[in-house]
């Protein structure tokens, strides 16, 4: 079992192999995060972890609020997530490259970072200024008939894509080729789509490319049904998440 040690940020959004991840950083934990990664090399990877919150809140309370007006914020790197952190969060995440890491004049940053492999949640330290946790490496095994299932995932993705533009009114652009090597293609679709936490969870969790793949053409097939009796649909960018309210 390869294992790493490394300086965790946990969100309320899944990160996946590939996705870019604009984060505004503004509360001192995470800004002690990224001052720490500045003191790597440029020419090395400014590597960090990123888990999504099970239970637990992305930006700390920094003032009383409801449902207790009296309640005292709290403060530290664990902070809003428990006693025991590890709990608040789920069990597999992505490792983050910063590719820019951007202090501002105020002392907060500006990140744009990528995901790059997925980790397992070991264990996490709060004795820091920032959380850290140690990670297994996962590995990405492509399953049985990976590359037949892609190519599957690629046509339903098409319509997909096609059911979405008709339900916003305009007409489709597609932009680059799309990839056709499993594993990019599995994660490049769950990016994509429009679904829940708990969801792009299990697709970023799932033991194999395969399996991934499979899992992708029920829901493909699911959301293309349903978007066709759908008036409307909000825009999503095929490659990039929300910005992180931090």
């Amino acid at each position: 079992m390869t294992t790493v040690r490394l300086p965790l940020f946990p969100l309320n959004s899944v990160l996946l192999p590939g996705l870019v991840l604009p984060l505004n950083i503004f509360e001192e934990r995470y800004r002690a995060m990224m001052r720490e990664l500045l003191k790597t090399p440029e020419d090395e990877p400014r590597r960090f972890a990123v888990v999504a919150i099970r239970d637990g809140h992305e930006v700390a309370p920094s003032s009383p609020g409801l449902p207790d007006q009296t309640a005292v914020p709290e403060h530290g790197p664990a902070a809003g997530f428990g006693d025991d952190p590890v709990k608040a969060f789920h069990g597999v995440g992505c490792i983050a490259d910063a590719a820019t890491v951007r202090e501002r004049a105020d002392g907060t940053f500006e990140v744009l970072a990528t995901g790059t492999s997925r980790v397992r949640l070991l264990s996490v330290d709060a004795s820091g200024p920032f959380l850290t946790a140690e990670l297994e490496e996962l590995p990405e095994d492509q399953g049985e008939e990976a590359g037949a299932l892609a190519e599957g995932v690629l046509r339903a993705f098409r319509q997909y894509q096609k059911r979405l533009a008709g339900a916003r009114e305009r007409s489709l652009s597609t932009g680059a080729d799309l990839p056709d090597e499993p594993s990019v293609v599995s994660y490049l679709v769950a990016a994509a789509m429009m679904l829940d936490i708990p969801t792009k969870q299990r697709l970023l969790q799932a033991p194999d490319t395969a399996s991934r793949l499979r899992d992708e053409l029920e829901l493909l097939r699911r959301e293309t049904a349903i978007i066709r009796n759908l008036p409307s649909l909000p825009a999503a960018e095929l490659t990039r998440g929300p910005t992180s309210l931090n």
